[in-house]
């Protein structure tokens, strides 16, 4: 391998293997998430500094068992590792091992091996391991295998400096393959090699046996390689299974010198204990729903202050802004057009933080995982699978990366069906619209002397949308005529208390990611939504003030009622006026203005833009320098011209909760489906199937409480 080409590490290992909380000790915050070329899978990439070596790039591959993909995670590691001219092909790897089942991780090390990639072992979770009274020879198993061996606790970061001391060293690989290529593969595998300019036999064997799963190959290639099958009568994955049993011989013999000590998995007891009770068939469910209970009062309850004051603050900064900064259409941009938008969405980053660093415990602690095993007989009986469970749960943080962990479904229609039905479940993104319509139409207060009562309302919202996804997919079930039977198959993981560096690491990630995904999205909205409600055609806008004192003449207004009527006569007849006007026929059955169908049509960008277009909308016009009102108090205050009551009545306030729990208003929800689907079937379908959803059934709610 050439020494000119600049460091890359991977991370690669079985999931659960604790390969994340490695990732996260040598990178820190010095990280970044993007997508593998050409798909949606997630890729992680951070920065560590090594001795004598600098700065080198890390990247964390997703977990497999060995890189014969049968996934699209399995591709991916397959591709990176086959593909010497992929950006994402290692200089060296770091594989890691659960030091109590190491026997399953050592199958994915020994296709590595024979890869000649420089690779070092990391026997990871040597706490556990030590729990388990299990010990190995580190120098025997370095010596057979022929790579360093580092025995590690990566959640405590034990261990990590002399790992960066192997990582070091020079790029070469002494170990010797382990698995002899077969006699009648020998011929073709080496023209192979002659023909791509392959670095050894396994790479080419690879090539022999699954050209169709690795994307990076051309169509000349693929058919290169299918016509020496055929010259030579090659059949592929008749050895598959006999390589995979001549490896397990191979571990198990290295096993047998290595081991000093056999495991005695007592030390399980207590987790077997708490799965009785975690994963009963009627207990496990009410621990469950208890525990998102649980969720959904701390989002709202711990969230409080911290929202007030931000939400405060950008209104302090507004106004502040107003006054100080010279009058023009620059300043008025920013006190009345970026400053609210912004506003209206950092001053959620409390709830949103809250809600991630719960996942994330979850997550931590194992607990998920029996949530998904726990599921896994209800979500059949709805054409979905436990697995489906994750990206459900997934979808409570954002429907993006949540669609694309459906990729761990092997079974079509239940991870079509999962896709389809994943946007239902309340992302963070409906949390800014949620949480202020609560605000203005539930009281702020307890019930049974314990329970907030806008908790529950928001905990009925996520239910709702969990029962929707339900029995959507239950419909879904039915239309889709396909017959194919799955199973679920998984490892339930040891339970161990959260760490909270990885907890923190993932809430940063997460929220950063939020905001200024959001912040891009917000900021171009909010510039335009104000150029659109600043300016429109004609003179009305300009002689707004002449036009209001012509229609009010016979009225007594106060000077700052003269000038609310002046911004109110301006914003109607603006753009952005013209643009809620022209669809207000459609959306008046509903309850709502042509105001809120500014905000409808610009949130069909992102959710959360919702909040801050109308933060934007009600921040555009004549206020007193003494009025520090912020977005929920304008709006409580907007009155319905045609009843003299508050616009935001309970039954107002319930039909916009309803249609934003339905309505599928993300452009970039949209834009992945499409992606993992393929095409444009299915999404058009999502789109058309939510968007009747919510308006049929805010239109009843309305009509009903009206």
């Amino acid at each position: 391998m050439s020494s000119a080409k600049p460091t890359k590490i991977a991370l690669i290992g079985n999931p659960n293997s604790g390969k994340s909380s490695l990732f996260n000790f040598l990178t820190g915050l010095n990280q970044k998430v993007g997508n593998f070329p050409g798909v949606t899978v997630e890729k992680k990439i951070g920065y560590t500094q090594l001795p004598d070596a600098g700065s080198v790039e890390v990247i964390d591959l997703p977990g497999v068992y060995s890189i014969y993909p049968r996934s699209l995670d399995e591709r991916i590691v397959a591709e990176a590792l086959l593909d010497d001219q992929s950006p994402d092909s290692p200089t060296k790897v770091v594989v890691v091992v659960d030091a109590t089942n190491i026997k399953r991780g050592l199958l994915l090390l020994t296709q590595i091996i024979d890869l000649g990639k420089p690779t070092v072992l990391v026997l990871n979770m040597m706490d556990l391991a030590a729990k388990a009274g299990v010990s190995y020879d580190f120098i025997k198993l370095s010596q057979k295998l022929g790579v360093p061996v580092v025995p590690m606790n990566a959640r405590k970061g034990e261990g990590i400096e002399i790992l960066k001391k192997e990582l070091s060293k020079a790029e070469s690989s002494s170990a010797q393959p382990v698995f002899p290529i077969w006699e009648e593969a020998k011929v073709p595998v080496q023209k192979l090699r002659e023909q791509f300019h392959l670095l050894n036999d396994y790479q080419a064997y690879q090539f022999l046996e699954q050209p169709q799963s690795l994307n990076f190959l051309s169509k000349e290639k693929q058919q290169s390689i299918e016509q020496l099958r055929q010259q030579h009568g090659y059949f592929p994955g008749k050895f598959q299974g006999a390589e995979t049993i001549q490896r397990y011989g191979y571990i198990q013999d290295l096993l047998n010198e290595a081991t000093l000590k056999q495991a005695d998995f007592a030390w399980k007891n207590f987790s077997h204990k708490l799965d009785k009770v975690l994963t009963h068939k009627v207990g496990g469910y009410a621990i469950f729903f208890a525990v998102l209970f649980l969720v959904f009062q701390s989002v709202f309850a711990w969230a409080s202050y911290p929202m007030d004051f931000i939400d405060g603050l950008f209104a302090d900064f507004g106004s502040w802004l107003s006054v100080t900064l010279p009058d023009g259409a620059l300043t008025r941009l920013l006190a009345e057009g970026i400053i609210p938008g912004l506003g209206g969405i950092v001053m959620f980053v409390p709830q949103i933080a809250i809600l991630f660093a719960f996942i994330a415990i979850l997550e931590e602690t194992g607990y998920m995982a029996r949530v998904v095993f726990l599921m896994d007989k209800i979500m059949r009986k709805f054409g979905l699978n436990g697995k489906s469970v994750v990206p459900l749960m997934s979808g409570m943080a954002c429907a993006i990366p949540a669609i694309m962990a459906t990729r761990t479904i092997d079974n079509w229609k239940e991870r079509t069906i999962t896709i389809m039905v994943t946007p239902l479940m309340s992302c963070s993104a409906r949390i800014p619209i949620f949480t202020i319509l609560i605000a203005l139409i539930v009281p702020d207060t307890k019930v049974i002397g314990f329970f907030n009562l806008q908790g529950l309302a928001l905990m009925g919202l996520y239910l709702l949308g969990l029962m929707a996804a339900l029995v959507s997919a239950w419909v879904m079930k039915k239309l889709i005529k396909v017959k194919e039977r799955s199973y679920l198959m998984m490892e339930l993981p040891t339970y161990r208390l959260p760490k909270g560096s990885n907890v923190l690491l993932t809430l940063v990630e997460k929220t950063k990611s939020f905001v200024f995904e959001a912040g891009k999205i917000i900021l171009a909205i909010s510039v335009i939504l104000w150029v659109l409600a600043s300016y429109g055609p004609g003179d009305k806008l300009t002689n707004a003030e002449a036009y209001v004192m012509q229609e009010t003449a016979n009225m007594r207004l106060t000077e700052d009622g003269l000038q609310d009527r002046i911004a109110a006569y301006k914003l109607e007849h603006s753009y952005a006026g013209l643009i809620g006007k022209t669809i207000e026929p459609a959306i008046k059955p509903l309850g709502y203005d042509w105001k809120i169908g500014i905000a409808l049509i610009t949130s069909f960008a992102a959710r959360e833009v919702f909040v801050g277009t109308m933060a934007t909308i009600y921040s555009i016009g004549s206020v007193s320098e003494d009025d520090q009102n912020t977005i929920k108090s304008r709006m409580n205050q907007e009155i319905n011209p045609d009843t003299g009551e508050p616009r935001f009545t309970p039954a107002v306030g319930l039909s916009l909760l309803i249609f934003y729990t339905f309505a599928m208003q993300c452009m970039s929800t949209i834009a992945v489906v499409y992606r993992e689907t393929k095409g444009w079937k299915w999404p058009l379908i999502q789109l058309a199937y939510m968007s009747t959803l919510a308006y049929v059934s805010a239109l009843v709610v309305y009509q009903l409480l009206k």
